[in-house]
Parts: structure tokens; sequence; C-alpha cells
């Protein structure tokens, strides 16, 4: 196991930047997700940890040494790709030993390893078939056989769940974090499903545009996000974003929505008296009310129940929002219904830079 440490490092493509001064400190034994849009330079950066993309600026460095000019075979990590990458002509035991059989392994070490690996991911029942004989998900854990079998210090995994459909996926995780929780073995995983993300990460990275937003564990992320592009972008359904104007009176902080509306800002909340602002507040603290001063008057469009909760898609002065109540509501579409955002868990942003206004 090592930590890796990613230093001040750049990405050019010609005259192209994808990454600009990218810093991020992985911990040994974490798991670290980078996350982000398409685009946001993520698996570029995974690639660069691998030696399989070069570094135009800055260093990489796993376990205390810099692999900037390090072939791949020599910086001790191990990739787990989207489309598997098994060679069909092999069996599921020589898929999983080919990376032994050319590091010239003793036979009877590498059929160790390889029971080993197999007896962890239940792939022993498996082991003569060939890939075209394997499910999906089969084959995505025998890829993951592949790589436990070299012990390596660090494994990175490249959207490996994105061709797995979403009941396997769900089952999936569970088996990659029961994986890291048993091996222990520092882990970088690239994904842009944020639920993937907030549901086996230590440590979330949010990327856009080569650039990191903002860095912490789920939870944190979920509760203080840095910025208007992180709040929408972690949790589903995502943050509703209403913008209105600041107004202090006294020791009292609102923000005035359209129509007048005037509902209480979070305890915390920064900005200057008249400042244009976005109120964010999750569709879980939104509590379903009575027509009263601070509730925000919402037309619904549709309501979608699911057993567990209730989705309610609903407009207020051409602003969508999402709500969503543990309780079973039938809601008409068309009707009126009034919100009450949860002050003490709601934010304010800067309507201008998208930054989150905190005192």
């Amino acid at each position: 196991m090592a930590n890796v440490s990613i230093a001040s490092v750049k990405k050019r493509f010609g005259g192209v930047g994808v990454l600009h001064g990218v810093g991020i400190e992985i911990p040994d034994g974490s798991f670290t997700v980078l996350v982000g849009p398409s685009g946001c330079g993520k698996s570029t950066l995974l690639r660069m940890i691998a030696g399989l993309e070069s570094i135009s600026e800055g260093d990489i460095l796993i376990g205390g040494k810099v692999v900037n000019q390090m072939p791949p075979k020599e910086r001790d990590i191990a990739m787990v790709f989207q489309n598997y990458a098994l060679y069909p002509h092999m069996t599921v035991r020589q898929n999983m030993a080919f990376s032994l059989s050319l590091a010239k392994v003793d036979p009877k070490v590498a059929e160790a390893k390889v029971a080993r690996a197999a007896e962890i991911l239940a792939l022993g029942a498996l082991l003569d078939r060939y890939p075209r004989q394997l499910s999906g998900g089969q084959r995505q854990r025998v890829a993951m056989g592949r790589a436990i079998v070299r012990d390596p210090q660090v494994f990175l995994f490249d959207e490996p769940l994105s061709n797995l459909d979403a009941k396997l996926r769900v089952a999936m995780r569970s088996e990659i974090k029961e994986l890291h929780q048993r091996l222990k073995t520092t882990s970088i995983y690239v994904t842009h499903d944020q639920i993937e993300a907030m549901t086996m990460g230590d440590q979330i990275v949010v990327m856009r545009d080569g650039r990191i937003e903002q860095t912490g564990s789920p939870l944190d992320l979920y509760d203080h996000p840095a910025n208007q592009f992180v709040a929408g972008f972690i949790g589903s359904p995502a943050m509703n974003f209403l913008p209105g104007t600041l107004r202090r009176h006294g020791g009292e902080v609102q923000v005035e929505l359209a129509g007048g509306i005037a509902v209480p800002a979070p305890p915390d909340a920064g900005g200057a008296d008249g400042q244009p602002v976005i109120l964010g507040t999750r569709p879980e603290h939104l509590a379903l009310v009575g027509e009263s001063p601070g509730a925000i008057a919402a037309v619904v469009a549709v309501t979608e129940p699911t057993g567990m909760d209730t989705f309610v898609a609903c407009r207020h002065h051409g602003v969508d929002l999402a709500a969503v109540f543990r309780e079973r509501h039938q809601l008409a579409p068309g009707s009126t219904i009034h919100l009450r955002p949860d002050a003490q868990r709601a934010h304010v942003f800067d309507a201008a830079t998208g930054q989150r206004l905190v005192a």
C-alpha cells in the first residue's frame, strides 16, 4: 500500500489545456473517488497516475517516489477498466494469472494467488470458463481478480460499473467497497455517477473543466458544499436553487424571493444587504405546510409515489422545484402547495460567483 500525491499537475494536448494545476493528497489505504461531468479531466488524471498519459507539468508521487518518467509496469499499480479488457481466448484462470506469468512468478505461487483472489470474489466455480460464458458482473469480478493477484500498492478503477444494468451496479458497488475494506489497498475510483461517489468513497474529489471544485468526505460535501456547482452535482434529486435578494434587518437575515416572499436564511449566511443571491435547499429539506408567511407557493407539475416516499416536481414563478416527502400525498397537477425550507440546512450562494456565502 502507498499514499499518492498529485502536485500541481497540468495536462495539455497540443495547445489545449485539459488539467490546470491539480493537487490532491490520497492517503495510504483510502478509497478516493474522482467525480465530475464528462470532459472534466478525471479519466485523463487517472491515466496519468497509471502512466498511460504523459504529464505536461507537475509531479505524481506513489509511495513518496516521483513516477513521472516511470513506465506503467514499474509503478506497482493495477487498473480495472470500464470494458473489462479480458482476453477472449483465455479462461478465467488464465486471464487472472496472465500478468503473473509475464512477471515469471513461480507457477505454484501464481496458482495460490489466483485461488485466493477467486475465493475473495466468489469465482471458484468459474475458473475454467471463457469470458463469453460470463455475465457482465462476472466479467467485472474477473477483471478485479486480475488486479488483486498482482498485490499492487494502488488500485485504479476507470468507471468500472458503467456497462452494467442498474440493479447489478448497486450489487457491484457493495462488492468493491467490501473488497477495499478487506484488502485496505489505496484505491482511486473514477465515475460520473455521484451516487457511486457518495456510497463508496472515503474522500471525494469533485472536478470541473480540469480543476478541483472541492475535496472532502461524502457527508462534508453534501452538508457543506463550497459552491453552487458542488451543491448541484452532489445529491439526488439535485438541490433546488431559487434566485433572490439578501435582506438584513438587525440580527435577522432573510432571502427575498420572487413574488416578495421572504424566507429565513441559514444562521451562518454571509453577504451584504441587497446582494443578489441564490438560495439552495435540498428536496428532502422542504416541508409541506399550509399557506403562511415564509412559505413558498408552488404549482404542482408531477407527483411520483415510490412507496418509500413521494417525489413532487413543481414550479415557483417559473423556477423548477423538487420536493421529497416521506409521507404519501395525493397532489393534483396544477394545484398549489406551500413549502417551507429548513433554514438550518439551507445555503446561500453569491449569484455572480456561485460561491457559498458564510459569515
